[in-house]
């Protein structure tokens, strides 16, 4: 390890959920690297749930601006605020141009971040990316933890969120979740775009197949994923409503945090929430269209990573480019059900 003197980092982090779960591979890192390690965050405010769930974070600051708005005004002034405190480093992990100009104005020493949207004239330790050797998110994050190197990094930690016990028990006795049974959690959304959804129906016959075996349903979303989590409700047979619980739009991202953690099994398409938890150390069904496991896996020891084998995926399209979403309509149910079976029957016997 380095030096025991306090080592100040600022880390401009992410906008998306998933992007900052495993942004706290990062931190694990660089708490390895510095034991001494001051890490602050500054990050829009949605994520401030997830960074009061990692120890590895000392403070965490929001970025009050929308998404998309360039204030170099607001920027300059912020950074420039931020001088006295001493940051010794600055990481900055999104690709934009405006993200690398607040530990510009700040003035911080050493400012580290992949190359990005041309932005050489702010950093003084900017890396080319290989995509073809870093390949994983996870690894490009990790990798700015330590000097540059044409090789990644040879650990990357998984991210492990908290769980407020406190603030869990609340939110089961507010919601009603109180009952018997293993709980199956579904997070049917996908904000990047339709391509990441599997179809409702196909949620509805692995929901269906669980509820009839003693298991309860709940599903966790953003007020977006409301329609997808309605259409799955309609196809629920009615005799097992009183085991489902529709959490979506009505939780907060802490709530929703803390209530995935009562989980037995997850089953998500490839988004936020699957981020999260994998960072419970949840098992997780993970449900793969346009995106690819190669490049944002869930980071966790026990998972199923479900996708088709058709010539046009991984695409990374919001949109199937086709019209047809082949590589989610052909992702049968069963093979969800089956995933969640092998997860429990080789689950770890206490």
């Amino acid at each position: 390890m380095d030096s025991k003197s306090t080592y100040k980092i600022l880390i401009i982090g992410p906008a998306w959920v998933g992007d900052m779960v495993m942004a706290q591979s990062l931190f694990m890192a660089l708490q390895q690297r510095h034991e001494a390690a001051d890490i602050t965050v500054l990050a829009p405010a949605w994520t401030r749930p997830l960074l009061d769930r990692m120890p590895e974070v000392t403070q965490s600051i929001d970025l009050d601006l929308s998404h998309g708005e360039l204030s170099f005004g607001k920027r300059r002034q912020l950074g420039k605020g931020m001088r006295k405190q001493g940051f010794q480093q600055a990481i900055v992990l999104p690709n934009s141009f405006k993200s690398a100009l607040i530990p510009f104005y700040a003035g911080i020493p050493e400012r580290t971040a992949w190359v990005g949207e041309f932005r050489w004239p702010l950093l003084n330790d900017a890396r080319r990316l290989n995509k073809n050797v870093f390949a994983g998110m996870v690894e490009r994050f990790v990798a700015l933890a330590y000097p540059a190197s044409p090789e990644p990094p040879a650990d990357c930690p998984n991210p492990r969120l908290l769980v407020n016990e406190e603030s869990q028990t609340k939110a089961v006795g507010q919601f009603h979740l109180d009952g018997e049974g293993p709980v199956l959690g579904i997070c049917p959304g996908a904000e990047f775009g339709p391509a990441k959804q599997w179809p409702a129906e196909h949620y509805a016959e692995l929901a269906n197949s669980l509820l009839g075996e003693g298991w309860r349903v709940w599903f966790f979303g953003s007020i977006s994923d409301q329609l997808v989590t309605e259409s799955i409700m309609a196809d629920i047979e009615p005799a097992h409503f009183d085991r489902c619980a529709n959490l979506v739009g009505k939780t907060t991202l802490g709530q929703a945090i803390d209530l995935l953690a009562c989980s037995r099994v997850v089953a998500s398409n490839d988004s936020g929430l699957m981020h999260v938890a994998a960072a419970l150390g949840k098992p997780i069904v993970a449900m793969y269209g346009s995106t690819s496991s190669d490049f944002t896996p869930p980071l966790a020891d026990r998972v199923k990573l479900l996708s088709t084998d058709i010539e046009c995926r991984p695409c990374f399209k919001r949109e199937c480019p086709y019209g047809h979403l082949r590589c989610l309509n052909e992702l049968n149910p069963g093979l969800a059900i089956d995933a969640v079976a092998e997860l429990i029957d080789t689950a770890p016997q206490n």
